[in-house]
């Protein structure tokens, strides 16, 4: 058997194979997990029905999405791979992104343990199928060890690029956010009723940021130190225009200075610095036309210039 392998594809296939058993493993796990869980949550469902509770179990148990994270959890909490610091970096890093859920990170790290043997597995996969026959030994390796590697950088790729477009995004949509925070204070509303106002307001506009400014009033409204809450905010949505807001803030809440003019030069600083930002992003722009002006303008305008005259010349040449 092993001979036979071997002359198929070599150490290549033997990996795939090994690839392949371990993710029919997992999603064996994975399905015998969500036999047992179904078969309890059944009972659960047939006891609240004898007690006549049966909605606020279907209500907690219907979404097929409840389910899976509720099957993947054992998988991931039995592997442990994970301390606890790295887990508040995670659970950090993925509150940037947008992604607050307590099982957000069960659902990361699931996808960090499954990705690299699935990736490895169709790469080998598609080597044996694919690939010639010629094809090194060196290179299949290199190729399924990079196949897993990517899989394994995936999760965190994803994030990363989450996170970045967020925080452009609520770069873009602060001024604006600014604005109408100004006109509510000068209405004579509160902050935390500003704050409310605002995230309604910007909802459509900018849905990243009406979602910190959610939970930056639902933070003031619940907890004892309204100071932590704009730190919190500070630290989800670490920029610099928005620590300057929450700075202002801090002051206009110690000393007591007017909300609304504190708000509004806040709101003409951050409109010159994006004003500055475009104009250098304007100069840049001649500078990098050069490269494509070169290869691709340059070439079509010489043959259209001296296609012509090149043609006459070769008919004088030609009939001397």
């Amino acid at each position: 058997m092993t001979d036979t392998l071997a002359a198929i594809g070599g150490p290549v296939v033997l990996i795939s194979l090994a690839a392949g058993v371990s993710v029919f493993a997992v999603v064996l796990a994975t399905s015998l997990l969500a036999a047992g869980r179904r078969e309890r949550f059944n009972r659960l469902r047939a006891a609240a029905l004898r007690d006549g509770g049966d909605a606020g179990v279907g209500h907690r148990q219907g979404p097929q999405r409840d389910e899976l994270v509720a099957v993947i959890r054992p998988l991931v909490d039995r592997f442990n791979v994970v301390k606890d610091r790295q887990v508040r970096a995670l659970r950090h890093k993925l509150a940037q992104a947008g992604w607050r859920s307590r099982d957000a990170l069960t659902v990361y790290m699931f996808a960090k343990l499954a990705l690299p043997a699935a990736c490895i597995a169709v790469a080998a996969l598609g080597l044996v199928v694919v690939a010639p026959k010629d094809t090194g030994l060196m290179i299949q390796i290199g190729v399924v060890l990079a196949a897993g590697l990517a899989g394994s950088y995936a999760p965190e790729a994803v994030i990363q690029r989450r996170v970045e477009s967020r925080m452009r995004n609520i770069r873009t949509a602060l001024p604006d956010a600014l604005d109408l925070m100004v006109i509510c204070a000068e209405a004579g509303l509160s902050l935390d009723a500003a704050i409310s106002r605002v995230q309604k307001e910007m909802g459509e506009a900018s849905p990243d940021l009406a979602d910190e400014l959610r939970v930056t009033a639902l933070e003031l409204r619940f907890l004892p130190d309204r100071r932590q809450a704009f730190e919190n905010l500070s630290r989800r949505v670490d920029l610099r225009p928005v620590r300057a807001l929450v700075n202002t803030l801090f002051q206009t809440e110690k000393f007591g200075t007017p909300l609304a003019q504190a708000l509004r030069v806040l709101a003409s600083e951050q409109r010159n610095e994006r004003m500055l930002k475009a104009e250098e992003k304007a100069a840049r722009l001649p500078t990098i036309m050069t490269v494509p002006l070169i290869v691709f303008i340059l070439p079509a305008l010489f043959v259209v210039i001296l296609g012509s005259a090149a043609i006459d010349l070769i008919e004088v040449f030609g009939s001397m």
